[in-house]
């Protein structure tokens, strides 16, 4: 017989744990399918020094604030640790081992294809992650590098680069922090920055700039976007003399079209304005040795590392001709029954959003299971 439950949550993440939680507060039964066989198994492979950029009181899961004692930006250990407790608190217990093959239409449902076997579900919360997938885009004689090439998902810490010289491609969140590792840890990073990077400090005129970002929704964007230069020139420094420059979209205008977050500077530009770090533009092709960049100049590198993002990886198992909506709550997710948590990646903060689209989903599933409940109970 074919095993059902009413509610399949993919993912047993921070998101995946968040609609868990307030599912059970509603008092409705689900499962949690997790292909790994621990809860959040992206946090504990991130690399060491990473902590959250946004600041405690606005990340934490629902119902559940972070301990008094945690510092007002959380690291990866004790994150860790306040997910496998919100787990317990919960009594959350995921099925480990379980890869999603396919999610279909199951007449006004859904089945679930797992490894151990079909589930049938009333709704389905796809809360795999935004970063499922490593993107590694290909570059012109990469196949001729003789040093160590790797992902920022495989890299840890910096001791096995200490004393070498490393390209880091890409200057996001993680390769900007990955550099400033490795130069702590005694590498000679070089970061190759593609276009433009926003960059902002952690804290502007000691408010976190998470708490700046959430200001910012009450005013016009075009002007917000506009006095983001002004000020942060004057917080900065002009930083084009060191090879970075803005991209032509404005900030907020990046976050809002692209999901691109801004670089939160914990350290880098003091490195680079040390010459510490290096910056280089685009990369024209690869050598045995090293790389030529589009401006002309040439590096020799012991290893390379690609800081160049993820992808979500639910598209591959969803059948054919199903397009979800946004993130959270809306009407075709409700109509579907089918919602995704955790994709909307927003200048208020991503663990921010989850919260509130966790809680969203869990009281439109509850409605909605009322709703039948009541029409079921109708006499014919």
């Amino acid at each position: 017989m074919q095993d059902s439950t009413p509610v399949a949550i993919i993912g047993a993440g921070p998101a995946g744990l968040a609609v868990a939680a307030c599912l059970r507060q509603a008092g409705l039964d689900f499962v949690i399918l997790e292909k790994e066989h621990q809860v959040a198994p992206a946090w504990r492979r991130h690399y060491e020094r990473v902590h959250l950029h946004t600041t405690k009181r606005y990340s934490s899961l629902p119902f559940v604030p972070f301990p008094k004692h945690y510092p007002r930006y959380v690291p990866r250990n004790l994150f860790i640790d306040y997910l496998d407790d919100y787990a317990h608190r919960f009594d959350l217990r995921p099925r480990f081992g379980e890869t999603i093959s396919a999610i279909t239409r199951d007449g006004r449902g859904w089945r679930v294809e797992a490894t151990s076997g079909p589930l049938s579900a009333w709704h389905v919360v796809i809360a795999s992650g935004y970063n499922s997938e490593p993107l590694r885009p290909e570059f012109a004689g990469i196949e001729n590098f003789k040093g160590k090439t790797l992902h920022s998902a495989d890299y840890s810490n910096a001791t096995p680069f200490a004393g070498q010289s490393v390209l880091v491609i890409g200057m996001g969140n993680t390769g900007a922090e990955i550099a400033l590792d490795l130069a702590e840890g005694g590498a000679r990073p070089t970061i190759s920055v593609r276009g433009g990077v926003h960059i902002v400090p952690r804290e502007l005129f000691g408010v976190p700039i998470q708490m700046v970002g959430m200001a910012t929704r009450f005013g016009p964007q075009r002007v917000n976007d506009a006095l983001f230069p002004v000020i942060l020139d004057l917080v900065l420094g002009r930083l084009d003399k060191y090879g970075l420059t803005r991209p032509k979209q404005g900030l907020l205008q990046q976050i809002a079209l692209a999901s691109r977050i801004p670089v939160i500077d914990v350290g880098t530009l003091g490195k680079i304005r040390e010459g510490t770090i290096k910056v280089a533009p685009d990369i024209a092709e690869i050598s045995e040795r090293g790389a030529r960049f589009v401006d002309g100049r040439q590096g020799e590198f012991d290893a390379i590392l690609f800081a160049t993002g993820y992808r979500p990886a639910y598209a591959r198992f969803l059948e054919p001709g199903i397009e979800p909506g946004p993130s959270g709550v809306n009407a075709r997710a409700s109509d579907l029954g089918l919602y995704l948590v955790g994709f909307h990646n927003a200048v208020t903060g991503l663990l921010r959003e989850i919260g509130i689209e966790a809680q969203a989903i869990a009281d439109d599933i509850r409605h909605r299971r009322n709703r039948k409940k009541a029409a079921e109970a109708l006499p014919v």
